[in-house]
């Protein structure tokens, strides 16, 4: 009968890890397929076309050409490669512009002729409609409506993922903003952590450490809004004063939240790590004349190692993958930074702020799971390095 228990028991344990795999498994390959459709949308937005006078040279228009060119930062088609001619650009709206109601006819029904007639007559002319206006007579041309590449995205600069008649998903901007916001929060992190673990460890007596541990833990429940809503009232204000900032909602800010809400992880799990110590080992070093902060950080420390560095990670990973905290305190602006003192946008601000927004299957709700697509890669390379960093030092 007790084989029999052990058996069942066995059997769900076993059970249970298979379903946990597969299910995870399932995560990582609904993540990856929603991600790479976005590789296979088009430029131009779904259901409209760009449509140029069948003598303007220019052919072709990447993303970034069209935004420019609706945005008026250029002007003329000669900055394209075509003569030197006015861009006019021409939405739907503007046909209102041009024609009378009763030219339009009741129902509408003469808009594609005119549109036809208002491309020919205007060389300059750009016309972002419809594809359901461009009737068979049309005698302009269409702009090729390509696939967005691989390379615009990874290497793109510009992260507009509602513009009109072409989105920009350039990428750079928000890895950019997470890594310069995780680099400084651990940067400010990881010696207070160590430190507080140290002193918890080694230093302090009994009564002191049964009074932190239990304060320090509770750090750890407090949920992210609240320490954004501490960042945005505190530091914020004290950043804007201390650099003459015009805003205070930086990376620095950013940065500084999310190293408190990492502390209470890699001081709990660091100071467990030590404590974990043998006592003979202590005890042996202090024999051999070593002093107590020789014994720490020549024996304790390095026999630790291993449980330091998982708090490092886990303190990393939430670091990297906070969002509200974060999207309150930074700023939320898709840019490259140049300085901590700048705002920015990171990626898990990004998905948190858009997904909502996002219309389903489109190439916007494809872009936001490529994201998660790339802060899963940088979070796995994060944990490489660390654990082979920590298996060289042993």
């Amino acid at each position: 009968m007790k084989k029999f228990l052990e058996r069942i028991v066995e059997g769900l344990f076993t059970c249970s890890g298979f379903v946990t795999s597969i299910t995870i498994l399932l995560i990582v390959v609904f993540l990856f397929s929603q991600a790479f459709g976005l590789f296979g949308s088009k430029v131009i937005e779904d259901g409209s076309v760009l449509a140029l006078n069948k003598n303007n040279k220019v052919k072709n228009l990447n993303a970034a050409q069209i935004k420019k060119v609706f945005d008026a930062e250029i002007t003329n088609w000669s900055q394209l490669g075509g003569s030197n001619t006015p861009i006019i650009v021409f939405r739907l709206g503007d046909i209102s512009n041009y024609y009378t109601d009763e030219q339009l006819g009741a129902n509408f029904e003469h808009v594609s002729a005119k549109i036809n007639e208002l491309i020919t007559a205007n060389p300059g002319m750009i016309a972002f409609i419809p594809k359901t206006y461009v009737d068979k007579n049309f005698s302009g041309y269409l702009i090729a409506d390509k696939v967005i590449k691989i390379k615009d995205v990874l290497a793109g600069t510009e992260w507009f993922p509602t513009a009109t008649p072409a989105a920009q998903f350039g990428i750079v901007p928000l890895i950019a903003g997470t890594l310069w916001v995780s680099l400084f929060a651990i940067l400010f992190a990881l010696p207070f952590g160590l430190s507080v673990s140290i002193y918890m460890s080694e230093v302090s007596s009994h009564r002191v450490r049964d009074l932190l541990k239990p304060v320090i833990e509770l750090l750890s429940g407090i949920p992210s809004v609240v320490y954004g809503f501490f960042g945005l009232i505190v530091i914020v204000p004290l950043i804007q004063r201390t650099f003459n900032l015009p805003v205070g909602e930086t990376g620095l800010a950013g940065s500084i939240v999310l190293a408190i809400m990492a502390l209470p992880t890699i001081i709990t799990v660091s100071e467990d790590a030590m404590r974990n110590c043998p006592r003979s080992m202590r005890e042996a070093s202090l024999a051999l004349g070593a002093s107590k902060w020789q014994t720490i950080y020549k024996v304790v420390i390095p026999y630790s190692i291993s449980g330091i560095t998982s708090g490092v990670v886990l303190g990393i990973g939430r670091a990297i993958g906070e969002t509200m905290a974060v999207l309150m305190v930074t700023g939320n602006a898709a840019v490259i930074p140049h300085t901590i003192l700048e705002p920015l946008r990171t990626i898990p601000a990004t998905i948190a702020a858009e997904l909502g927004e996002a219309p389903a299957g489109g190439a916007h709700y494809q872009s936001l799971f490529l994201l998660g697509v790339v802060l899963f890669f940088i979070t796995l390379i994060i944990n490489f390095s660390v654990e082979y960093i920590s298996s060289k030092q042993k």
